[in-house]
């Protein structure tokens, strides 16, 4: 089934305005975006300037949100949320933007110690901020794509005036937004990425990485206000994909760490396992090797979030006799998952259903389940399965 993808290439990282340059010059009609804007009721706030240029030779469209007034409020997220669901805007465009802007709430109550609905936003509670939240909104459903890939996304360097005075860059609510996310520092002394770039791409990305085998049928510069040493550009593809993306199979990011033993008792690797699922780990493998020397040994993966890492590389030097571990960023490609109480002679039985796109592949019980009615009804496990799986016939009832 062919797919239509998205793809941010982030190399001079992502701003509002240079997001909606680049979705405007990958063809989402301008004149449609301002008419759908205008439904927010923020008549006389703003100016939507939209004009051609250049940044280091690359052409592209540059979008400026022109404030009417210096005095115009900072809002907070009770605030934004009237004005977005009182709009008339489409659902889905209403629905778009209040993720953004949650998450974007999310990240600054974190930084400052807050709630979400003390956060007093400042710059991206301001006028311009809701032009390219909502119009990122109304873009992105305009485009109509089936999955958003995008690369590793440069952060810049430096420092930044902003309400609180001078700042590092990255902002910390730009780096608590990308938590998990690959980037880049310093091909320039400057922000590249502002909190509503980083909140955009965290809230409409798939996969971050390279994008799957495609036919690019448009590309689109949104240039930035600098002109800056390398190409101040969001460059943004848009493709057709066949497989392989999330219309049909999830995809997500983990990582593996390993370690290779050789001298450790056989007898303490089931605590070890036991202790690595305790830390995180979703997945734990020991699998026999042949060491230097012919000595046998094991090889030892675990397969966790980056936000376990750390605990994984701990309990392995606790837990073993290795003195180094190595970890590998892997994608991860699953199949979506459902689950179920199927009502059987035994009693309830819980069973997981996995799809492609809406095909129903192969449904599995409970190991757990099973067991019990193995012991109540004195079977064998294998019969408890061969029964179970006759009565599950061929897939969850619709």
């Amino acid at each position: 089934m062919e797919q239509r993808i998205l793809y941010y290439d982030c190399f001079s990282g992502i701003s509002g305005d240079m997001h909606l340059g680049a979705l405007l010059d990958l063809g989402v009609d301008a004149s449609a975006l301002a008419d759908t804007l205008s439904l927010l009721d923020l008549a006389g706030e703003y100016e939507l300037r939209i004009a051609r240029g250049t940044r280091r030779g690359i052409a592209g469209t540059k979008v400026d949100v022109v404030l009417s007034t210096s005095n115009l409020p900072h809002r907070r997220l009770g605030d934004i949320s009237d004005i977005i669901s009182g709009s008339g805007l489409p659902a889905r465009v209403q629905e778009l933007s209040m993720r953004t802007f949650a998450l974007l709430a999310e990240a600054e109550a974190g930084v400052h110690g807050t709630t979400v609905d003390e956060v007093h936003f400042h710059e991206v509670g301001a006028t311009d901020a809701i032009v390219d939240i909502v119009g990122a909104a109304i873009c992105l459903e305009a485009l109509g794509v089936d999955a958003v890939y995008a690369s590793p996304v440069e952060l810049g360097g430096g420092m930044v005036t902003c309400a609180h005075g001078r700042i590092p860059v990255p902002a910390p609510a730009t780096l608590a937004l990308l938590r998990g996310v690959p980037v880049t520092f310093g091909a320039v002394p400057f922000e590249t990425t502002t909190p509503t770039g980083a909140a955009i791409l965290a809230t409409y990305v798939d996969t971050f990485g390279a994008p799957p085998a495609q036919v690019i049928d448009a590309v689109g510069y949104g240039l930035g206000s600098r002109d800056t040493e390398i190409p101040n550009v969001l460059r943004a593809c848009l493709g057709r994909a066949t497989g392989g993306v999330r219309g049909r199979w999830d995809q997500g990011r983990a990582v593996l760490v390993e370690t290779s033993i050789d001298d450790m008792s056989p007898e303490l690797h089931g605590p070890m396992a036991e202790r690595l699922y305790e830390a995180g780990a979703r997945d734990v493998l020991l699998i026999p090797v042949q060491m230097k020397k012919g000595r046998a040994g094991i090889l030892v993966s675990a397969l966790c979030e980056e936000d376990a890492k750390d605990e994984v590389i701990e309990a392995l030097f606790r837990e073993t006799t290795t003195l180094g571990v190595r970890t590998v960023p892997v994608d991860k490609h699953m199949l979506r998952r459902g689950e179920r109480t199927m009502e059987t002679t035994y009693g309830p039985v819980r069973v997981k259903d996995a799809f492609l796109g809406g095909e129903w592949l192969k449904s599995k019980p409970e190991h757990d389940d099973c067991r019990r009615i193995a012991r109540e009804q004195g079977l064998s496990l294998p019969e408890v399965y061969r029964r179970i799986g006759l009565l599950m016939g061929d897939g969850p009832v619709p």
